[in-house]
Formats: structure tokens, sequence, C-alpha cells
């Protein structure tokens, strides 16, 4: 059992507190994980402002050199780095190979990024008493950026995060989320290996009440991205004044099913959306509305897909579904799948545990629009299929809801298509498609309770910078 350090001014440094990181699936003691205290983090913070200059001045073209040499690391090293995330936060084998060739993909596009800061000309003789003037704009890093990460996805999502911090030329002091701390570790190491300068990026692990709140109020870190809960983004929000904030928040994805002729490709496509790493994703799909006229068909089919996938150890090669982070997602989950059906749901399969760590994949029916499956986000293998009978009725239903980052349509009919683009409340649509579908240089963010800001490498790159105005006068 391995006791890791804290990673500050380009120094691995002990704590004076640790706390046992166990496997999700196993229970298992993993690691010895350092609790940062209030010093540690001022001293991240230093080291962090202290070398924003080092970064702001790199030339572009050495930022992106070390941006392409951490993903040339990782991908030489996918095995290592997937078996981390596996034993960390229980993701399946296969699916954690995936998410390490995404990652080394988005520092890819970060490296292109950072390439690519253009400015504009102003027309400033469009303005009367402006003829004799020459405008243009350039963008500047802010500074030192606060990176709060979830545990889902802890490889990419900080990828979403360094990558443009690093391409702007910021410096960086991430907090990783308690049960992943093990990936950020692992790309500081890379980011070490890649030459990047000592200071530039800095990790702290331990309680989010205390190293978030230090982050967020300090003067000197000019910007916070958050990845998170609702609850806990509405908290950085309100500590935050008038620091940048982008906050990636919750949602409850529907996904709207029309009278498509290809039908079995809809229920692949919700079989994979639904219930990828055990539902436990922000824009997996948890709620589906069907047409009337296919929905028995649709519910058939659909309930055989999930019954297909593999439920069981994440080390195994075959396995599709396994273990949901905490103990008490479990007790919660089961909650939800009471209250709905006391509430007149039909349970149509699953909702039974599983090596007491896994809740095998759930699918109901019938459930109302007032229980908890419909209101809050599931974060876990369960989904509701109800049906309607006109696409209004199904643009309602999708909309009913606190939440809207992405949702998802099926169709045949290009009208249908583009009213549900038109009237979906949601920060993305995906048309033939589920709202888990994503890709890591396209604009993603919600809309409601669901953040603010855009993440996708060009879209945060351009958030981490100040547009700054010249003028010349000849």
């Amino acid at each position: 059992m391995e006791k890791k350090k804290l990673y500050i001014g380009g120094n691995w440094v002990e704590a004076n507190d640790y706390y046992d990181l166990r496997s999700p699936f196993s229970q298992e003691v993993v690691a010895q994980v350092p609790l940062a205290d209030k010093n540690h983090v001022e001293e991240a913070i230093r080291a962090a402002s202290e070398n924003t200059g080092i970064i702001k001045n790199m030339p572009a073209h050495e930022r992106a050199d070390i941006l392409l040499r951490v993903s040339t690391l990782l991908e030489e090293n996918m095995e290592e780095a997937a078996r981390i995330l596996t034993l960390e936060n229980a993701k399946p084998i296969k699916a954690a190979r995936l998410e390490i060739g995404r990652t080394a993909q988005t520092y890819r596009f970060a490296a292109e990024e950072a390439k690519q800061l253009y400015g504009e000309t102003i027309p400033m003789d469009a303005a009367k008493g402006a003829e004799d003037k020459f405008g243009f704009t350039i963008r500047e890093p802010l500074g030192v950026i606060a990176a709060i990460t979830p545990f889902n996805f802890p490889f990419n999502l900080a990828a979403h995060k360094l990558g443009p911090a690093i391409a702007a030329g910021n410096s960086i002091v991430l907090k990783p989320a308690s049960q992943t701390p093990l990936s950020a570790f692992y790309i500081a190491e890379l980011f070490e290996r890649a030459g990047l300068p000592k200071g530039v990026l800095n990790v702290v692990t331990g309680s989010g009440g205390v190293i978030g709140d230090l982050l967020v109020t300090d003067d000197r870190v000019k910007m916070v991205t958050f990845t998170g809960s609702l609850e806990v983004g509405k908290r950085v929000k309100e500590l935050a004044g008038l620091k940048r904030v982008t906050l990636e928040l919750g949602s409850n994805a529907p996904v709207i099913i029309d009278n498509v002729k290809d039908l079995d490709r809809a229920v692949t496509k919700c079989v994979q959306g639904s219930f990828a790493y055990s539902g436990q994703i922000c824009i997996s799909v948890q709620r589906i509305y069907v047409h009337e006229d296919i929905f028995d068909t649709f519910l058939e089919k659909f309930s055989r897909g999930a019954q297909s996938l593999v439920i069981g150890d994440p080390e195994d090669e075959s396995t599709d579904i396994s273990a949901l982070i905490h103990q008490k997602e479990i007790t919660r989950v089961k909650t939800w799948i009471e209250e709905a059906e006391n509430k007149g749901a039909t349970k149509i399969l699953g909702g039974e545990l599983y090596n007491n760590t896994t809740i095998t994949p759930t699918i109901l029916t019938n459930v109302p629009s007032d229980s908890s499956l419909c209101t809050l986000e599931a974060f876990a293998p369960i989904v509701y299929v109800n049906k309607f009978n006109n696409i209004n009725a199904a643009i309602k239903e999708a909309n009913n809801s606190q939440f809207g980052l992405q949702a998802g349509i099926f169709t045949d009919s290009i009208q249908t298509a583009l009213k549900a683009v038109r009237e979906l409340e949601s920060g993305g649509i995906n048309v033939n498609d589920v709202p888990t579908f994503r890709v890591d240089h396209m604009p993603y963010g919600g809309v409601k309770n669901s953040g603010i800001g855009k993440e996708g490498i060009k879209y945060s790159t351009e958030e981490m910078t100040e547009v700054k105005f010249v003028s010349f006068t000849s």
C-alpha cells in the first residue's frame, strides 16, 4: 500500500495526516492519501502565484510541446493509467482504457489551442473621430486557476481544466475528488516528466470543505473551474465573489424516441447511454420518452439489452457494470426506487444488489413527475421509460426539469428534429443520438441549474484568458 504525497511547488510534500483510500468494489485499502491543511493550500497558491510569469512568458510552441509530451506519455503508459482508474473509482477496465485514450486526445486539442489564441482587429474608423487610429485585441492569461474535479472521469475532466489553463499560460492548483486522488498525482508526475516548470501545477488532496473554500476565496486565485454537484456549485458561486467561475453541474438527461424505423439503433444507444459506468455520468440517460406506437417494443428490446450487460469486478475484461462510488449511494438509489414504486411506478428490471457494492441495471415505467428520479440527478444505473402520443407532449416533459445539460432525440422527420432543436431547453441537443454523446473539442455546458460557462478545449481556453484592447494613433 503506497503512501502518497502532495505536489506543491514542484516538490512532493508529506502531510501531517492521511486517510485510507478504499477500492469501491473490493473495499480494500489501496493507498494512504495526504490530507492537506490550511498551510499546504497556502503554499500551493503561493507557488502557483509566484510562477504565473514563467508560464505566461513561455512561448506558445513550448507550452504546446509540453502538452503534446503529456499526451504521448499517457498513450505510452495507457495500461498503468487505466489500472489506476479502475483501482480508485471502479471503472471497468475496458472503459478505463477508453478514458485514457480520450484524455490523451484532449491534451492534443489543448496543444493546438495553445498556438491559436487569436485576437482581432477593430475597424476604428467606423466611429467618427477615430479615423487616425488602429485597434486590435490580444488574449492574456488570467493568472492562477483553481480546478476542482469530480470522481467519474478523473483523468479526462482534469485534462479539460489543466490543458486549457496551460495552453493559455496560466498556473493551476488542482483539487481532485477525495475518491480519485491517484489519477491527479499520476498526471502531475507526467507533467513533471514533460518539462512543465515547477510551481505551475500543484495538487492538493483532502477535505473539500477545507481546501475548496480556501481556493475559492483567496484573492490570488483569478478563476475557479468546478465540475460537481449543484449544491457545491452554488456554494462555489456564492464564495467566489467577482472571480471568473465556470460551473459544470448536475443533469437528468432526457431522450425522446419518436416513431422511428430503425428502433434497434435507438435501443442500443440508449442501453449504452443509460448504463455506461453504472450511470455515473453527468449526461447519462435518465429519462426516456417513447412514442406510444412503439413503446411496448422499445421497452422489451431495451430491457433485453440491459439484461445482457455483464456485472462484476472492474478488473475483469468482460465487465460492463461495477460498483457505485460509495456505499451511501446504494442506500440512496434503493430509496429512490422505493419512492417511485410507492407513487405508482412499475419496476421492469433490476434494482438488486450485487457484491454489496453494485446496483444492477434498473428500468422503471409510469414514473410520476414529482418523484426524485424525475426531479434530481440519479448518477446510478437507473432509468425510466414513459410514453407520449405527440411531440409537443414529449418536449414539454423533457423540459420539465431544473436541469438542462444535454438532450437527445431519435426521429426520421427533419421537421420534428428542428422543432426539438428549437424548443428543448438544453445546452446541447444530439439528434439521432443519446445525450451521453460527447467529444472533447465541442462546446459543452448547460442551462438552468446545469451550470455556467462552456467547456470544450477551445471554449475553456478562451474562458481562461482576458481580452486586452490596444489602439495606435497614427
